[in-house]
């Protein structure tokens, strides 16, 4: 009795089985050419090359966007630092004007009045020597108006042509 050969493997590595299916090639395909191959590798290079212009294009166009809100932001910080210091100088001011109503108040007294005329100005009271009374008749000094008085309205220059030409017509 013969045995059949058998096969051992003696490796570590498993045997490589050939597949089922090849797949066969088209013999009536065109094979690429070298040139072929460099255009394509151009506009590959052409279509990361617009990726990458559009990438920078709208980054571009997001710091814009965001420098212009930063910058109008910081306009309306300004602006609105201008109307606090506006709105403190008011205050201030308006707490000087009521001091100052204050002090004219209390200096219009009268006794306050006739002190700094005796002093500073050196006016004294009246005496009955420098009095001087005047009798006046009791006839009304008022003369009625004897000319009529004509008011003229302001016009503009349009109502001005037009009463020109009316004028004119008639």
């Amino acid at each position: 009795m013969a045995y059949p050969a058998m096969k051992y493997q003696y490796e570590t590595s498993p045997r490589k089985l050939k597949p089922e299916y090849e797949p066969q090639k088209n013999p009536y395909a065109k094979k690429k050419s070298s040139t072929l191959k460099k255009k394509n590798q151009k506009t590959k290079e052409k279509r990361h090359l617009k990726t990458h212009v559009k990438a920078v294009f709208y980054i571009l166009i997001g710091f814009t966007i965001l420098f212009t809100i930063s910058y109008r932001n910081s306009l309306i910080t300004e602006s609105f630092n201008k109307k606090e210091d506006l709105k403190e100088q008011l205050s201030s001011l308006q707490k000087e004007n009521e001091q100052l109503e204050i002090n004219i108040q209390s200096s219009l007294n009268l006794t306050n009045i006739e002190k700094s005329a005796k002093s500073m100005l050196g006016m004294q009271k009246l005496d009955e020597s420098q009095k001087v009374y005047v009798s006046l008749p009791k006839k009304d000094y008022i003369e009625p108006a004897s000319e009529q008085v004509v008011v003229e309205e302001e016009t503009n220059w349009f109502d001005n042509i037009l009463n020109s030409i009316v004028d004119f017509i008639q």
